[in-house]
């Protein structure tokens, strides 16, 4: 007989590692990516009030436990037995469902994440991802979109106007911020010619989507900002505009599910943009090939730099001031959307030259700079355009009218001249006389004359 020799085993996709999974492996990754949100929250809460007591030259946590590091565990525990305040004109039926509506899409929204490169768990082949799908970037932005109908709910069905106004922002403003969201992941979505999370991490091998998309990046930062309803962003959980916004009537588990959603949205979209930016789970300045992009060391790269954006929400939160609701609508529609579109399709047009012409990296930077300074150069060549003279109160910014420079208090207020006005006419009308002879006597001052003693004792204590 001829002895069979021992071959290597042959290279599968990341597809169908995942399609070999057993079912004891799926349901571990299943168990392990929804505890990923819960875990991750009750670290982000106390290092963010950690880092904001930093920054402000004030102590933050530090009364439970060592440091005060685990005031986060106490607080999870305390909301779930603190009393439950249901308004009386709350929708009960969807007053109880808005928070779950908010916290599942943000729970499963990791589910289609690469952490990392082919492993072996207890002897079985598989990636450290739950879900492989063509369509894996789509999954998770409708998973970031599904959540804000739990604000919209959240708001409606509390039966108070604060929280109305609280809903109604939250959806102006995932559709203003969603949309620029999308169009920053165009971009990466015509380079990497997939819309395979494991597929783009795997097109970055040779360059980082971060310096090689940077007007994709950096709307994508603001986008995540404004989707996850963070400062400056917060509009609609404006404090000292609509007391606490969209939560406002809701109190003990309920509150604290808001909370989860929020922290876990933070988790997804930090996800998110390191394995549509940075590279996902692969380390810098290295090949794939490297020992350190192999095996369990890229789980560390993931959320390292995972935590790097983590950290720039908290530094965002204190730093920058809440922006003024106009402020932040117009920011959404009158630049990152339009700039998003103007860069789809300045990349469609360098993809199209690359793909059917011959024309190189090169010559397509060097006509790029060519057009942009000559554009730069026509801008400056441009006469000021002079406004004419106004007869009308200046402006600021925004609309809002300043007082005139030619201000002058007035002595009078309206009260005080009508009250002098009223004292002439009854002077004016004592000067006259008195009524005629059978009337009662008016006083100098216009005053009826005194009632007698008499008739005062008549009429008793009044």
């Amino acid at each position: 007989m001829v002895p069979f020799l021992a071959q290597a085993q042959e290279p599968m996709t990341r597809a169908e590692l995942l399609a070999d999974d057993p079912l004891w492996l799926i349901l571990l990754k299943a168990v392990v990516i929804l505890l990923i949100g819960p875990i991750m929250t009750v670290f982000l809460i106390v290092i963010e009030r950690k880092v904001l007591g930093r920054m402000q030259n004030r102590p933050g946590p530090n009364r439970v436990g060592p440091g005060g590091w685990l005031q986060s565990i106490a607080d999870a525990i305390k909301l779930p037995f603190k009393e439950q305040i249901v308004p009386d004109t709350a929708d009960r039926k969807i007053y109880f469902l808005a928070p779950v509506i908010t916290v599942v899409p943000a729970l499963i929204g990791l589910a289609a994440i690469p952490f990392g490169p082919e492993v072996t768990i207890f002897g079985e082949r598989t990636v450290l991802q739950l879900i492989e799908l063509p369509v894996s970037v789509l999954l998770i932005l409708a998973g970031a979109s599904v959540g804000v109908y739990g604000i919209v709910l959240a708001g409606w069905s509390s039966g108070s106007p604060y929280p109305l106004l609280g809903g109604l922002r939250s959806t102006a403003q995932v559709i203003s911020y969603e949309i620029a969201m999308g169009l920053s992941i165009v971009g990466v979505a015509l380079y990497a010619q997939s819309l395979s999370t494991g597929e783009i991490v795997d097109a970055q091998a040779n360059g980082w989507y971060f310096y090689l998309l940077l007007p994709s990046f950096v709307i994508y930062l603001i986008s995540m900002v404004g989707e996850t309803n963070r400062a400056p962003f917060d509009l609609p959980e404006a404090e000292s505009e609509l007391v606490g916004g969209f939560h406002t009537e809701y109190s003990s588990m309920k509150f604290a599910m808001f909370f989860l959603a929020e922290y876990t949205n933070m988790v997804i979209v930090s996800a998110f943009a390191t394995t549509l930016f940075l590279g996902g789970w692969m380390f810098p300045f290295v090949g794939l090939d490297s020992p350190l992009n192999q095996g369990w060391w890229p789980l560390l790269w993931f959320f390292g730099k995972m935590a790097l954006l983590l950290f720039g929400f908290i530094w965002l939160r204190g730093t920058l001031p809440r922006f003024r609701y106009d402020q932040f609508m117009k920011l959404g529609w009158k630049v990152l959307i339009p700039v998003g579109l103007l860069w789809v399709l300045v990349i469609s047009a360098i993809r199209a030259l690359r793909t059917d012409g011959n024309v190189s990296t090169g010559q397509i930077l060097i006509v790029g700079g060519i057009i942009i300074a000559v554009l730069v150069l026509l801008t400056l060549l441009l006469p000021e355009k002079e406004e004419p003279a106004k007869d009308e109160v200046p402006l600021t910014g925004s609309d809002y009218p300043i007082p005139p420079l030619d201000l002058t208090v007035p002595k009078l207020t309206p009260r005080q001249k009508a009250l002098r006005a009223k004292e002439k006419s009854r002077r004016a009308l004592g000067s006259e006389g008195t009524r005629d002879s059978d009337g009662p006597r008016e006083s100098p001052q216009g005053e009826p004359a005194s009632v007698s003693s008499g008739k005062e004792n008549a009429d008793g204590n009044v």
